[in-house]
C-alpha cells in the first residue's frame, strides 16, 4: 500500500513507482535538510545540513529514496553531477535501480576495468543530463584526485558502515571528497555497528559540525577508555542521550518493524559478475555442453530432461565458484564473485544486528560460506545432508543472539524447520525443484514471523542462473523449456 499523499507535505518524488509512506517521509526529511521543501524551500532557502543519513534497514528502499532525492536536487537546479560510492558487488544494483525508478534525464556509468579505462569513462561524463558515476570504495580512494577534479555536487556513501574506521585510506578519501561536495548522503541500516565510536568517521563525511573534526576529541568527550592498556572505548552513560540526539539531527531512521505498509515478502535480485577467467571457462563449458547434446562427431544423443539437466548442473556449479570433472567431483574453485557479494550482504546484516539465512545447493559452496563466516568471527548454524542434530542447529539459531547466520543446503534444510529469527534469506544458489524453492522460502515466512521478509537472489549475470530463477518464479518446467530450446535448434544453455 502506498502512502496517502494528502497527509504529507507536497513535494513530488520524481520516480516511476508508488512509494511507501516511510519512503515519502525519508524523502521529505532529506529535502528539508537540503533546503528543497516548500517551507524550507527551493529557490534560495537555507540548507539546514549539507549531509544526511538514511538509516534504513535492508528491504525498506533507501536506494529508491536516494534516486528520488537526486531527481529533486536536479529539478531544483542544485546538482549536475552525482558520485555514488558503494561496495564492489552492488555497483550494478545502482544502474538497474536508476533504470527502473528514475523519472528524469540522467546518464549513468559504472567505473570498471583498469585505472586507465575508469579514468577514460570518468572524463566522458560531461553531458547536459544529470551525470551519475558509480564506483567502489577502493577505487574511490585510488582515484580520489580525479574524482575531486570531476567535481561531484552530491556524493552518496552506500553501505556507509564501510567507512566506520576513521583512519583507513578509504575513509580519509571520503572525508576529503565529501568536504568539497555541496551535498552528501550516507546509506546504511545503522551507523552504530558493534561500537558506538564508529559514528565519528561516518559523520565526519556527512557533516563535521555534528561531532567535530578530531576523532580523539570526540572519543574523549563521549567515551571512557577501559580494559587492558585502556584501549577499549565504552560510551559514557552520561553522554548517551547527547550522542543519540546529535546523531539523529541529520538522520532518518526506518526499520522493517516500523514500516507497516511494506508487503509481507519482497524479492531482491543481486546480479554478480563472474571474473574474466571464470567467465571464459563458463562460456567454453556452454559450448562443450551443447556439443555433447548434439553428439559431436558421433550420432546425436537422445535429448531428455535427465541428460539436459545433468549438463546444466555443471554450469550451475561453476556460477557458484566451483568446477567439477565428469564424475562431478569438485576439483577447483574458479570464482569468488558470489562469495564477495555475500560478504557485503553479511556486512550490512551485522551492522544492523540482524540474523541471516543463507541457502545454497552444493556442498563446496556451503563449505566456502562457512569458512567465510569463521574468518569473520561469526557464529552460525548449519544443516546439510550429513548433519544429524538438526533440532540443535535450529534451536541455537532461533534462540542464541550470538548465532548470526544459518547456512542450509536447499534439498535438506528446506523442510520442517522454523527460522523466523531472521527475516532475510539469501539464495546463494538454487536447484531446479519448485517444491524445494517454495519450501525453503517458507522457513522464514511462516507463523511466528513478525516482520516483512526479504529474499535476495545471487545471480551470475549472463548465465544459467538467470534462466533457473526465471523458471522458478514463473513456476515453469525448466527441463521442458530447455528440451524445447534444443529441439528448436537453439543452445539451451546460452542466455
Amino acid at each position: 500500500m502506498s502512502a496517502d499523499r494528502e497527509t504529507l507535505p507536497v513535494l513530488s518524488m520524481p520516480i516511476k513507482a508508488a512509494p511507501y509512506r516511510h519512503q515519502i517521509e525519508a524523502f521529505h526529511f532529506v529535502c528539508g535538510m537540503f533546503g528543497l521543501m516548500p517551507e524550507g524551500g527551493a529557490g534560495g532557502f537555507p540548507v539546514r545540513s549539507a549531509g544526511c543519513a538514511l538509516l534504513m534497514e535492508m528491504g525498506t528502499g533507501k536506494t529508491l529514496t536516494t534516486i528520488a532525492v537526486t531527481g529533486a536536487l536536479l529539478q531544483a537546479g542544485r546538482i549536475c553531477r552525482v558520485l555514488i560510492v558503494a561496495p564492489l558487488s552492488i555497483l550494478g544494483v545502482w544502474k538497474e535501480e536508476y533504470r527502473k525508478f528514475a523519472n528524469f534525464s540522467y546518464c549513468l556509468a559504472v567505473l570498471s576495468g583498469n585505472s586507465s579505462r575508469k579514468l577514460d569513462t570518468l572524463r566522458h561524463m560531461t553531458g547536459s543530463a544529470l551525470q551519475v558515476v558509480v564506483v567502489n570504495y577502493e577505487s574511490a580512494w585510488r582515484l580520489e584526485k580525479d574524482l575531486a577534479a570531476w567535481r561531484p555536487d552530491l556524493i552518496v556513501a552506500d553501505e556507509g558502515h564501510k567507512i566506520k574506521t576513521h583512519n583507513i585510506s578509504a575513509s580519509k578519501a571520503m572525508h576529503r571528497l565529501g568536504a568539497k561536495a555541496g551535498f552528501r548522503l550516507l546509506l546504511t541500516g545503522t551507523v552504530i555497528t558493534n561500537k558506538a565510536v564508529d559514528v565519528f568517521s561516518q559523520y565526519k563525511f556527512l557533516n563535521p559540525s555534528i561531532f567535530g573534526q578530531s576523532f580523539y576529541a570526540f572519543r574523549n568527550r563521549y567515551f571512557d577508555m577501559v580494559g587492558y592498556g585502556n584501549h577499549t572505548p565504552v560510551l559514557k552513560k552520561s553522554m548517551e542521550n547527547e550522542l543519540m540526539e546529535r546523531m539523529h539531527r541529520i538522520a532518518f531512521r526506518a526499520t522493517k518493524a516500523e514500516c507497516l505498509d511494506l508487503p509481507e515478502a519482497v524479492d531482491i535480485l543481486r546480479q554478480v559478475d563472474l571474473e574474466p577467467g571464470a567467465l571464459r571457462i563458463y562460456r567454453a563449458l556452454v559450448k562443450e555442453s551443447y556439443a555433447e547434446l548434439s553428439g559431436g562427431t558421433a550420432a546425436p544423443v537422445a535429448v531428455t530432461a535427465a541428460n539436459i539437466l545433468t549438463r546444466l548442473l555443471r554450469l550451475s556449479q561453476l556460477t557458484g565458484g566451483f568446477i567439477g570433472n565428469d564424475e562431478n567431483s569438485v576439483v577447483e574453485q574458479v570464482s569468488a564473485a558470489k562469495l564477495a557479494a555475500l560478504e557485503d550482504i553479511l556486512d550490512g546484516a551485522v551492522a544492523e544486528g540482524k540474523k541471516l539465512v543463507i541457502i545454497a545447493r552444493f556442498i563446496p559452496e556451503i563449505k566456502a560460506i562457512c569458512n567465510l563466516l569463521e574468518m569473520r568471527g561469526l557464529r552460525y548454524s548449519c544443516i546439510t545432508g550429513g548433519v544429524k542434530k538438526r533440532d540443535e542447529q535450529v534451536s541455537q539459531f532461533q534462540n542464541d543472539s550470538e548465532v548470526m547466520a544459518f547456512v542450509g543446503q536447499i534439498a535438506t534444510a528446506g523442510l520442517g524447520i522454523t527460522l523466523t529469527a531472521a527475516s532475510t534469506m539469501v539464495f546463494y544458489s538454487m536447484d531446479y525443484s519448485m517444491s524445494n524453492f517454495e519450501q525453503a522460502k517458507a522457513r522464514i515466512h511462516r507463523v511466528g514471523q513478525r516482520m516483512p521478509c526479504s529474499y535476495l537472489y545471487l545471480v551470475a549475470r549472463g548465465t544459467v542462473d538467470e534462466r533457473v530463477l526465471a523458471a522458478l518464479k514463473d513456476k515453469a518446467d525448466l527441463a521442458r523449456l530447455l528440451v524445447d530450446d534444443y529441439r528448436n535448434g537453439r543452445n539451451p544453455y546460452a542466455i
